[in-house]
This record gives C-alpha cells, structure tokens and sequence, in this order.
C-alpha cells in the first residue's frame, strides 16, 4: 500500500525533493560560509581600509550581534508567515547587504552592512531545517536531514579555503560578492521547487518587545566590551554597558510575562538545561574568540598568505565530519558527562599547542599538531552537547531548547570577540606589529584555554550522566534525531537551532 502523504509533501528520490535540499543547503551556507571566510579577510580588510583592531572587532561583532538577537524571532515569523516566504526574503536581504559589503568604502560602511548582513541571516537560517522538517514525508525525512547535514558540513570544511583564496586571487570584496549569484540561484529554486509551510500551532503574538530588549542589551555590552579596550572606562563606555545590562534585565522580566516569549524561562528549571547551556556560552565564547584571533595570529605572525591561513583550519572540521557521529553514538551508549568533561580539556590542550606558533612556524610539525588535537576535543564534545540539551526539554519543547542553546552559544561568541583583545592587551593597530600580536595571542589563548577547562569543570560537576532517552520517546524517530546533530560549524554554533517537534503539518499553497 503506497505511503500516505500530505498535499505537496515530497520524497527524497524525486526530482522535487533534491530541489528542496538544494535550496535548504545553499541558502544555510550563505550565512555559516560569511563566518567562516571574512574571518581570513580580516587582515586584508585592515590593511586595505586602514582599520584599527576595533573595527576588526566590530566587523564580526555587528553580524554576529544582529544574528544573536533576531534569530529567535526570524524562526517565529516563519513559522507563522510562511517558511519559504522568510526564507527568500531573508535571502534576497542578505544579497544586498553582501553587495554594499563588497561595495564598502570605508570600515563604518562595512560595519553598518554587516549588521544588515546579519538580519538577513537571522531570517533565512530558521527556515532552512523548518523546510526540510514540513516539506518531506516522515519516511523520507531522516535522508534529507543527513543530506543537508553533510552537504553544510562540505560547505564548512571548504569556507576557509574558498575565502583565502578569493582573498588571494584578487580582493577580500569579492568575499561578499560572490554570495549574489549563490542568492539568486536559492531564490530562483525556492520560488519555483519549495513547497511553503507555516505551523498551525504557532504563537498568535510576536514577542517584539523582547526581541528589541535582548538586542539592545547585547548591542550595549558589545559596545562596552569593544569600545574599553580603545577608549578605557569613560563615561560613554560605562554607560553603554550599564544599559546593556539594564536591557537584559528587562528582556528576563518581558520573557517571564509574555504569552508567546522568545525563550521560555520554564526550560530553565531543568538543571540539566541549565548547566548545558552554561556550558555551551563557557565553550563557544572560546571558540568564538579562537577562530577570530588564530588565522588573524597565522598571518600576522607566522606569515601565511590567506589561503594558507584557510587551508590551516581545514584539519579542525575535517576530524568534527568524521567523528562526530560516532562520538554522538558512544554518549547514546554510555551518557554525556565523560565526553563533555575530556572534550574541552583536548580542546584546551590544542589551544596551548598553538602558542609554538612563531615566524615562519612549520605547518606539519607547528600548526598541525595544534588544530587536530583542538578539532578532536570539539569533536568529543558536540554531538552529546546538542543530545544532552535536547534530552534536557519537554517533548513539546525540543525545537525552542535547540534554538535557544543556539542563541546561547552566538552569544558567548560575541561578547568573547568583543571582551578577549582587550582583556589580553590587543588594541589599535597590534594586528599589524608581529611581536605585539604574537604576545597579546599566547595571553588570550591562556584565557581560551581558562574558559574551556572552566566548561569540562561544569560538565564533571553539573551534568548528570543519563542516557538520553530514545528518540521515540520525544517524538522522533532514532535516525533522525542523529542525523541533526551529526554536524556543527564551530564558529556559528549548534546547526540544530531550527528543527521543531517534527509533526505531520499541512504545507499550504504558495
């Protein structure tokens, strides 16, 4: 008997449903590849714009700050407005903020487009997994998600690459260029392949409020945190971080009243779901701080051209491809704690390695070393992070945790990039003095190393060693469950942030 499906729900083996991964993958790569690659632009982009270490700062900053914050709310409107809808709209925003990137005539232009950039992401990233989740049938369902998996995982192993040698070849510009025509060609499919979606079960009401709240705060602690290392304790700058503060407090006390909160404080009497996501801003404010500062120390100090700096990372999401899944496996077997605890002292372990780097450091015996050692701790720990936080919630509540241990995680990545520099003495313009950059990285890399024995010490002492329960259990069948988190892009966090309790929705007609 032929399997039941709902209108306009396709299967994996036709010719619709590749069209529907096709549109999914490229449109999350755009915004986890801008991660990943302007990272190696950075010192072409000072040296070009004559920008100083704060506008360095800010260049990830203002992206990172404005996916932080709106995430939460792009992932709503979808829901409520149409998935495809938000997906192509947030698509075609990201294309024109890339183009007044590439087209920036100076370091506050690129700044401002950043942001924008970032908006733009906060829009089509929510809606990527969600399609995937409304658009296939159940059976069908696990193989798109692990081909969506992979193919962003591809997409992660090769950004470095991609950006060093854009960088090379001609301009950093040309690194937010060439999202235009990857654009169009997601907007293109996705207009005439996806099917839209909505969730009939979504909240009536936005959560505006709480969206504007939560983006002031992290807007005035970034602030605070950037503009102290330049500026020192001037009254601006105190009071930029007083208001951050203030912000988020009112942003705890508008999520505890609202009828539809961006995050709902209930999850949060888990102390699982606690200590997980402490644990995650602990570890990802690292990470955070790593993958800004490390290539930025491969070419400043060692020498490496950018696509060198690129090709150097490479290492560290080859190893999280190939192990994650098994070590996702094993905590299934064997509960969270003990990959959690050894997974960030390996990381650490690796951190430290990387201060052998000097002039002219060998790759093989210098450099490798180092980022396999950081990339195997990051691959011990993802996976039964993402499990334990997953386990950690009601059923019905599995996609918000997901999402908001995502948010959770941008957010230690930003605060870390805006707050390490300065804590380890790298202000103006140190990037471009080798000495200066080399020593303020070994300090920062002992912070790093400080931050991600402070999350293995968590996890031994804070997460308790259950055995998630099955995926049927919470509504999802075992393969799938696996497949979601069998990747993450270690600059952009957890690639779990938009998958919902999967249920038999009703797509609707475009």
């Amino acid at each position: 008997m032929p399997e039941r499906r709902e209108p306009l729900q396709v299967r994996f083996d036709e010719a619709a449903g590749r069209w529907v991964v096709l549109a999914t993958v490229l449109g999350s790569s755009l915004a986890m590849l801008d991660a990943t690659v302007v990272n190696v632009a950075l010192e072409r982009i000072g040296t070009d714009l004559g920008a100083d270490l704060a506008a360095l700062q800010w260049t990830l900053s203002s992206y990172s700050l404005t996916l932080a914050s709106l995430i939460l709310l792009g992932g709503s409107l979808g829901d409520r407005f149409g998935r495809r809808r938000v997906f192509i709209i947030g698509t075609a925003w990201f294309a024109i903020a890339s183009a007044l990137c590439g087209l920036a005539p100076n370091v506050a232009t690129l700044v401002a487009a950043r942001a924008l950039q970032g908006i733009g992401g906060a829009l089509l990233t929510p809606g990527s997994l969600a399609i995937i989740s409304a658009s296939f049938t159940r059976a069908d369902r696990p193989r798109a998600i692990g081909a969506w998996s992979g193919f962003g995982g591809i997409a992660g192993a090769i950004g470095p690459l991609v950006g060093g040698w854009l960088v090379d070849v001609w301009s950093w510009r040309l690194v937010f260029l060439v999202n235009l025509p990857l654009a169009a060609v997601v907007i293109a499919v996705a207009l005439r392949h996806v099917p839209e979606s909505r969730d009939p079960e979504a909240g009536r009401r936005l959560d505006v409020p709480g969206a504007v709240l939560g983006s002031l705060g992290l807007a005035g602690l970034t602030y605070g945190s950037i503009a102290a290392g330049k500026e020192g304790g001037n009254p601006m700058v105190v009071t930029a971080g007083a208001a951050g503060v203030l912000a988020l407090v009112g942003f705890v006390l508008v999520e505890r009243q609202s009828p539809c909160p961006l995050v709902p404080l209930g999850l949060f009497a888990s102390r699982q779901f606690t200590v997980a996501n402490l644990f995650t801003f602990t570890t990802y404010a690292a990470l955070g701080a790593v993958f800004f500062l490390l290539v930025l120390d491969l070419q400043v100090v060692a020498g490496y051209a950018p696509l060198a700096a690129g090709l150097s990372m490479v290492p560290v999401t080859a190893v999280m491809l190939a192990l994650s899944p098994s070590s996702g496996a094993i905590a299934q077997r064997i509960g969270p704690k003990l990959q959690l605890t050894v997974g960030p002292l390996a990381a650490a372990a690796g951190l430290l390695l990387t201060q052998r780097i000097g002039p002219g450091a060998s790759y093989p015996t210098v450099v490798l070393p180092a980022v396999t050692l950081f990339g195997l701790g990051l691959a011990a720990l993802v996976a039964p992070l993402t499990a334990t936080v997953l386990a950690a919630a009601p059923a019905a509540r599995v996609g918000v945790a997901s999402a908001v241990n995502n948010a959770v995680a941008r957010t230690g990545g930003l605060l870390a990039v805006s707050l390490l520099p300065a804590l380890a003495g790298l202000t103006g313009h140190d990037y471009r003095n080798p000495d200066a950059f080399a020593a303020g990285y070994r300090n920062a890399m002992l912070v790093n190393a400080g931050m991600l024995g402070l999350a293995g010490f968590v996890a031994a002492v804070g997460i308790r060693n259950q055995v998630p329960q099955a995926a049927p259990e919470r509504g999802l069948p075992p393969l799938e469950q696996k497949l979601t988190h069998c990747y993450t892009c270690p600059v952009e966090g957890p690639r779990l942030e938009t998958i919902q309790p999967v249920r038999e929705e009703r797509a609707v007609e475009p």
